[in-house]
């Protein structure tokens, strides 16, 4: 089940980085920010949930944030790649990591 959430947020985030402009609904300033932290926290919270390990997911991930926003400015999608938003992608990966291993040292100490 973990790893159906994990698939199902890649699929997610493929959604939401590559519609094309005429697809993204217009929203106040700083709620694309919003979505690319909370995206990326969800990639990572959810691989790390299914058993992937800690530093090739992580890898992997800046390596899609990255790449995303390369290709959101290369492909014929009216979009734009944004640095700022591949750095809050990176601050979305370790948010998941860190939520992640927070509840992980939690569950430990509950434990006998």
């Amino acid at each position: 089940m973990r790893a159906l959430l994990f698939v199902a947020s890649v699929m997610a985030s493929v959604v939401v980085l590559f519609a094309p402009a005429s697809g993204v609904p217009s929203a106040p300033p700083g709620v694309d920010k919003l979505v690319h932290l909370l995206l990326f926290a969800a990639l990572a919270g959810t691989g790390r949930s299914a058993g992937l390990p800690l530093r090739p997911l992580a890898v992997a991930l800046v390596a899609y944030a990255t790449a995303s926003e390369v290709l959101q400015a290369v492909l014929p999608i009216g979009r734009s790649g944004d640095v700022l938003d591949a750095l809050v992608d990176v601050a979305g990966i370790a948010l998941g990591l860190g939520v992640v291993a927070l509840a992980r040292r939690g569950r430990r100490r509950i434990r006998p």
